[in-house]
């Protein structure tokens, strides 16, 4: 399916609140209540799915065998480095 882009304007409002155009909100099947998580990008706000940022986070991770242990590999690496430093 061939995704259109679709522009509106909006205006920042009292405490920063913004409001998300209705065409845009069916498009891509906002609900109210839906979590959003906002990041700059650049110079750009960017709003995503909580469920989707949260995807990408593990998808970071997948290669990473179950039974590796990231934190005994980073406390390894620190006393590695402290040794080295002292």
């Amino acid at each position: 399916m061939a995704q259109t882009l679709s522009f509106s304007e909006v205006q920042l409002g009292a405490q920063g609140r913004l409001v998300i155009p209705a065409p845009l909100r069916k498009a891509l099947g906002l609900q109210q209540g839906d979590c959003l998580v906002a990041r700059l990008e650049g110079k750009s706000l960017v709003l995503e799915r909580r469920e989707t940022v949260e995807s990408h986070l593990w998808a970071m991770f997948e290669h990473i065998p179950p039974e590796t242990s990231l934190v005994e590999e980073l406390l390894a690496e620190r006393r590695a480095a402290v040794k080295t430093e002292g």
